[in-house]
């Protein structure tokens, strides 16, 4: 994600904390980047915009070989798709904006522990000795297994103040009772339009997972059985220009630069989501000039289709 990259390159770097980007799919390039003073691997389990699926087992072993933990971003993933816990991952992060609030009214976020990480292996001070601000505890000594998740609870969000509102936290609530329904019919809408792209001639080619032709087919059968997920990404033929035409002609189809929302929504990555990165970040996160990004929501199939279809048609015409 555009966002997720700008953290780690810029401000993680201006905080002192040095990053080192790999191609996820080769799981051996972790193991390659990883280095005495690494403190973490991470992952999104589906990436975004590109819709790769990672291997979550063989890059877990890879971080626990080198005693850290896998951070895993779940956002695309959902934890009624993905369960990164059960194949190795020790602390999975969410955008609950996206699907768990599920119609793009509130902006928040969740981090989750699994509680089997050993934090005392001497690479996390903060972790075992003892806190100043806490009247000297330890926090995995004093909270065992969620030591971690405790200590971000009583320091670093009462220190720096990431707290959503009262509101958001019920609607993100409200919206997790809903989400296993409403992610059953995400899946089955995208794997629709996924299908009906696929068979269009004016478009180049379609990425998603839940296709079986896809090269990230058979690890999202393994990590993600009850759906690829609700994105996907298709490349339109004319290029960028032909992408703004879309855009501009879609009437049914919303353009906004969030995911996971009820109604479906698209955009054009290059010059709005991952506009900060430069071409060759840009093509290394795998956004192309012709890529349209289109989140499927909830609506009846027939009319996202009736939409994408007049919309294509009319992008080609200048």
């Amino acid at each position: 994600y555009g966002g997720t990259y700008s953290q780690f390159d810029y401000t993680f770097r201006r905080m002192g904390i040095q990053t080192h980007f790999v191609d996820p799919d080769d799981p051996e390039n972790f193991a390659r980047a990883i280095t005495p003073a690494t403190k973490a691997v991470y992952a999104e389990t589906i990436g975004n915009p590109l819709n790769n699926v990672l291997d979550i087992s063989a890059v877990a072993k890879i971080a626990h070989d080198a005693d850290i933990p896998l951070v895993m971003d779940n956002t695309f993933g959902t934890p009624y798709l993905c369960r990164p816990f059960e194949f190795g991952a020790d602390v999975v992060v969410h955008s609950v904006t996206k699907w768990i609030g599920g119609h793009g009214t509130s902006i928040g976020g969740a981090i989750v522990e699994s509680g089997k990480f050993p934090w005392d292996s001497g690479k996390f001070p903060g972790m075992t000795e003892p806190s100043k601000g806490y009247h000297g505890i330890r926090f995995y000594e004093t909270f065992g297994d969620f030591g971690f998740i405790t200590k971000a609870r009583m320091e670093t969000l009462r220190t720096l103040g990431p707290t959503m509102s009262p509101l958001s936290a019920f609607l993100f609530l409200q919206g997790l009772e809903t989400l296993p329904l409403r992610m059953d019919r995400h899946c089955s809408n995208t794997l629709a339009v996924a299908n009906f792209l696929n068979d269009h001639p004016f478009v180049s080619w379609v990425k998603y997972a839940g296709l079986p032709d896809n090269p990230y087919h058979e690890l999202a059968n393994k990590y993600l059985p009850k759906g690829a997920g609700g994105v996907l990404t298709f490349g339109i033929k004319g290029g960028q220009e032909a992408g703004v035409r879309f855009i501009e002609n879609a009437q049914f189809l919303s353009h906004l630069a969030n995911v996971g929302d009820a109604k479906t929504l698209v955009i054009h990555p290059a010059s709005t989501t991952h506009r900060q990165l430069n071409e060759e970040e840009q093509a290394s996160a795998g956004v192309t000039p012709d890529m349209i990004r289109m989140s499927v929501g909830l609506e009846t199939l027939d009319d996202i289709l009736w939409d994408i279809d007049q919309a294509l048609t009319k992008s080609q015409k200048s």
